[in-house]
């Protein structure tokens, strides 16, 4: 199975390709905010791994939540580029994948939304697979609440970010937290391949950003409300 992966949703994007168990990762320099930055490392990924984008099964992409701007570039090149090449497109919740980047077996990710609040969600490691316990949201850090029972650790940028207020908030149960982590493209690629061989791959017309913060964008409730995807 080869899949190439976009992963734009924060400051520090990045692109992979997975192809059977090897993976390979560039990161996206300057600014990934940017068509002329994320592009340009694609070619070369695809160069440096000897696959076109014709031998890919499909191309997925960060869907988000981050930063606006980011998630638009993912899910805008990933649609260009699968849309040229005649592949669908597998988008991969970024919480989700800054969880398959952690060891433990129960993983609270939390990661700076900036504007004072945090994007949360919890996941279980199942078998080797990662099942969702808490859906993606946003709220200050103060609201912010773990799933009513089990111990979890921490995972993820709003640990540092806020830190003093997010700790005590979670309490007893936050058995250890690493605030250094961010989303990467090899564990979007990795979750892409087990979504693409359960069928999960969609048309890229149909791709879209996964927003969960209101007034800035859509959120999950509204997009679902008026027919579209989350």
């Amino acid at each position: 199975m080869k899949i190439l992966a976009l992963e734009t949703s924060t400051e520090h994007g990045s692109v992979a390709l997975l192809d059977g168990d090897r993976v390979v990762e560039r990161p996206v320099l300057g600014r990934p905010g940017h068509s002329e930055t994320i592009l340009p490392e694609v070619r070369a990924l695809l160069k440096e791994t000897a696959v076109t984008l014709a031998e890919l099964d499909a191309i997925a992409f960060g869907a988000g939540p981050g930063a606006f701007t980011g998630l638009r570039l993912a899910c805008g090149a990933a649609q260009g580029l699968a849309l040229g090449a005649g592949k669908p497109v597998v988008p991969v919740c970024t919480l989700e994948a800054l969880a398959e980047q952690c060891e433990q077996p129960s993983i609270f990710v939390a990661a700076d939304a900036r504007m004072s609040e945090v994007y949360f969600a919890a996941y279980r490691r199942i078998d080797g697979q990662l099942v969702e316990q808490a859906a993606p949201a946003c709220a200050a850090p103060a609201a912010v609440a773990l799933p009513q029972e089990g111990d979890w650790f921490g995972f993820g940028s709003a640990f540092g970010a806020y830190g003093d207020t997010l700790i005590p908030v979670l309490g007893g149960r936050l058995v250890g937290f690493d605030a250094s982590p961010l989303p990467r493209a090899s564990a979007v690629a990795r979750l892409a391949a087990v979504r693409f061989a359960r069928g999960l791959a969609i048309d890229a017309a149909l791709a879209a950003p996964l927003y969960v913060r209101d007034k800035v964008a859509m959120t999950t409730a509204e997009r679902l409300a008026s027919g579209g995807r989350a």
